[in-house]
């Protein structure tokens, strides 16, 4: 995934948090940096972050005050990372709006982690990522995952696989799909569609048809449940 176009800010009292969060994050993704929840807000206008870092005890406004006013204002994922670590506060966080919540002290790897699934699961039209079933299609990579294992899939078993997951569970004709993936004006021999349908199903382990199947006289249908 290509991090660099999202934008993370980080609002937090303690210079050092500050500090540490910005060199690490800015690596990866474009930051800025409030010390308290009001100056965050401006910031929440002019900076139009994806997600918001927020601690709770602040000067000014607190990270609760500032939770108030901020969801009326944006979409984006707020992670709070603060030292209240009791299941009251934790519970007080996410009814009022966090998406998670991480405890300090943290293992900066796991707040990483975490970004990266609000990311996903907020702003999936711009990861490029898409959730179909057991599937996972990253269009960015041109990698899909089967069951949490990646497939290893030649280009052209890429571009065929990743058309039926855009139209998974409707019957595609066998010229619509030749059509998508070698291109209209491509000479191919008559029996190369069932040729990589055939990989397809070697490497799904789709022995009984069931899940790349073949509508008789109409075409193929990849079945998944929703």
């Amino acid at each position: 995934m290509d991090n660099r176009k999202f934008r993370v800010l980080i609002v937090d009292d303690d210079i050092a948090i500050r500090q540490m969060l910005i060199l690490g994050l800015k690596q990866a993704y474009e930051t800025r940096w409030a010390a308290n929840g009001e100056e965050a807000l401006e910031y929440v206008v002019s900076f139009d972050p994806h997600v918001i870092i927020l601690d709770v005890m602040m000067p000014v406004m607190s990270g609760y005050e500032f939770l108030k006013v901020v969801k009326k204002m944006t979409t984006a994922s707020i992670i709070m990372l603060t030292a209240k670590d009791s299941p009251q506060d934790i519970v007080k966080g996410l009814r009022r709006g966090s998406s998670d919540y991480l405890v300090k002290p943290f293992h900066f790897d796991e707040l990483l982690a975490r970004i990266e699934v609000q990311i996903r699961q907020r702003f999936p039209d711009l990861t490029g990522i898409q959730h179909v079933g057991p599937f996972v299609l990253d269009d960015l990579t041109k990698i899909i995952r089967y069951n949490d294992e990646e497939l290893t899939l030649s280009p052209t078993e890429y571009r065929l696989l990743a058309y039926f997951l855009c139209h998974v569970n409707q019957t595609l004709s066998k010229r619509r799909i030749m059509e998508h993936v070698w291109g209209h004006d491509f000479q191919v021999h008559d029996n190369i569609l069932e040729v990589y349908i055939r990989y397809l199903r070697d490497k799904l382990n789709d022995a009984d048809h069931t899940l790349l199947s073949n509508q008789r006289g109409q075409g193929y249908r990849l079945v998944v449940d929703s």
